[in-house]
C-alpha cells in the first residue's frame, strides 16, 4: 500500500472492509472498461494502485495482478505500449520449472492429484505385462516416480513401464526422461520414455506410439481447459434495461451500491453448445485410444464469461488459493512472492487481459465437465480407497485447513469448505450411436 496517498482515508479502513472496497472498485472499473468509458476505468485503478500490493494479504495480493490485467485491457488497442510492458517479462525454461517446483512444494494440490492418479491407474492394469501410461503434460517426474514405486511394491509388477510425455518444450521432456531414467536405473524398473513436442491444440492423437496388448492409461492435470481457447463457450448478453455505464462516473459508481446493478442481475448469461468442437474431437479422439483408465485434475472454477464475471470469479478462486498460502507459509518467504507474481499472477492476468485464443485460462467446474467427457464415451470409475488414504496423509501434513471431500465417485482438494481442485477417474464405455 502506497504511504503517500492521496487518499490517507484509505488508510484507516480495517482489513475486511479494505478487502470488500477492493472487489467493489475492481468490479466497477471491469464495467467501465466494457461500456468503453475508460476515463472512469482510470479513475477506478488509481485508487487500486493505492491499496493493492504484492506483500500484502490475500485480497491485495490478488487486486495487484486483476489490477494489472485490468491494465492491459486499456491498452491493448495501443500497439507498442503492451509489447514494451511484456517486454522483459519471459521466463527461461529453468526459471518456469523453478517456479512450478515452488507451487508443488508450497502447497498439496499436485501432489494430491500425482497420489490418487497413480493409485488409480496402477488398480486398473494390475497384473499386467506391459503398461503405457500417455502423460498430456510431461513437466514433473515426480508423479511417475511415485507411479513405479507403487508398482515396483505390487504383488506382480509389470516387465515394462512405457511413459509417452507431451510437452511444447523439447528441453523439458529431456529434463523429465533423465530424472525417470536415474529412478528407474535404482529401482532396477524396465522404462521407456517417449517424448512427444507438441501442444495440446496441435497433437495428432493417432500418431502416439500405443501398440495393441498394451495397458494404457492416461493423465490429464490441468491441461484440458487450454483446449477451450479455441471456442467461446458462453455468450453474456447485458439486460436492455441497464443503464447505460458511461452516464455515471465513478464517485456514484461506488457511493452506493444499489446504484449499479449487480452481475448477475445485469447480465443474462446464455449457455450455447456447451461442448466446443475442439474439446469434442480431442475427447473422442483419447476414447478411440481405448485406456483402461484416463485421470483428470482439473481447476474447481469457472472463469469464462464477460469481463466483470471473470474477474469476480478469479477473486473468488485465487482469493481462496492465496489465502492459502496466507494461512501456512511465511509472508516473508521470498520464493512465495516469486511464485504468485510469476505464475499465479499471470494465470490471473491472462483471464483478465485475454480475449480469444491466448486466453488460455479457461478453467471449468467438474460438473461442466462431467457432461463433456460422458458425451466423448466416457464413464465414471471408482477413485482408489488406498489412494484416498494416502492423499489424505499428505494433506495433513499442510495444515488443518486442507481437506480431500469424495463426491459421486470423485475428489476436490479443498480449502476449508471451498473445492479448489477436483480430481476423477474415467473408463471408455461402448457408444453403439456415437459420431465419431
Amino acid at each position: 500500500m502506497d504511504t503517500d496517498s492521496p487518499y490517507p482515508w484509505l488508510k484507516d479502513m480495517n482489513g475486511e472492509d479494505r478487502d470488500k472496497y477492493l472487489a467493489r472498485i475492481l468490479n466497477a472499473c471491469a464495467k467501465f472498461i466494457e461500456s468503453g468509458s475508460i476515463m472512469n476505468a482510470d479513475t477506478g485503478l488509481d485508487y487500486i494502485a493505492h491499496i493493492a500490493s504484492p506483500y500484502g494479504d490475500a485480497m491485495q495480493r490478488v487486486a495487484t495482478y486483476v489490477s494489472e490485467g485490468l491494465a492491459f485491457q486499456v491498452l491493448k488497442n495501443l500497439q507498442g505500449v503492451p509489447k514494451a510492458v511484456n517486454l522483459s517479462k519471459t521466463m527461461s525454461t529453468s526459471e518456469e520449472q523453478l517456479v512450478k517446483k515452488t507451487f508443488y512444494d508450497l502447497y498439496p494440490f499436485l501432489k494430491t492429484a500425482y497420489v490418487i492418479t497413480s493409485h488409480a491407474i496402477a488398480e486398473a492394469v494390475e497384473g499386467e505385462e506391459v503398461i503405457h501410461v500417455i502423460d498430456l503434460c510431461a513437466s514433473d517426474a515426480a508423479q511417475w516416480i511415485y507411479l513405479m514405486h507403487r508398482l515396483k511394491e505390487s504383488l506382480r509388477s509389470p516387465s515394462v513401464l512405457k511413459i509417452t510425455g507431451i510437452h511444447e518444450k523439447r528441453e523439458i521432456l529431456e529434463q523429465v526422461d533423465t530424472q525417470l531414467r536415474v529412478e528407474a536405473k535404482s529401482l532396477n524398473f524396465k522404462l521407456e520414455f517417449n517424448a512427444i513436442v507438441s501442444s495440446l491444440e496441435n497433437l495428432d492423437l493417432e500418431e502416439l506410439p500405443v501398440q495393441k496388448g498394451e495397458a494404457l492409461a492416461i493423465s490429464s492435470v490441468l491441461q484440458l481447459h487450454t483446449l477451450l481457447a479455441t471456442d467461446d463457450a458462453v455468450v453474456c448478453i447485458r439486460s436492455s434495461q441497464e443503464e447505460p455505464m458511461h452516464q455515471r462516473t465513478f464517485a456514484e459508481m461506488l457511493g452506493k451500491q444499489k446504484t449499479y446493478p449487480s452481475s448477475e442481475s445485469s447480465l443474462l448469461q446464455l449457455p450455447l453448445c456447451s461442448t466446443s468442437t475442439k474439446m469434442m474431437h480431442f475427447l473422442k479422439g483419447l476414447w478411440k485410444l481405448q485406456p483402461r483408465v484416463m485421470v483428470v485434475t482439473e481447476q474447481e472454477s469457472n472463469v469464462n464469461g464477460s469481463l466483470t464475471e471473470r474477474v469476480d470469479k478469479a477473486l473468488d478462486f485465487y482469493g481462496a488459493l492465496f489465502n492459502c498460502l496466507e494461512s501456512t507459509v511465511s509472508t516473508t518467504l521470498v520464493q512465495r512472492n516469486i511464485m504468485e507474481r510469476t505464475l499465479l499472477g499471470q494465470e490471473i492476468k491472462n483471464i483478465v487481459a485475454g480475449e480469444g485464443v491466448e486466453r488460455k485460462e479457461r478453467h471449468e467446474k467438474l460438473e461442466t465437465w462431467i457432461p463433456k467427457l460422458e458425451m466423448a464415451g466416457f464413464g465414471k470409475r471408482h477413485i482408489s480407497h488406498h489412494g484416498i488414504m494416502q492423499a489424505s496423509k499428505q494433506l495433513h501434513g499442510y495444515g488443518n485447513g486442507y481437506r480431500l471431500c469424495p463426491e459421486n465417485n470423485c475428489l476436490f482438494v479443498c480449502w476449508n469448505d471451498k473445492p479448489l481442485f477436483s480430481v476423477s477417474a474415467w473408463t471408455v464405455q461402448k457408444m453403439n450411436n456415437m459420431v465419431m
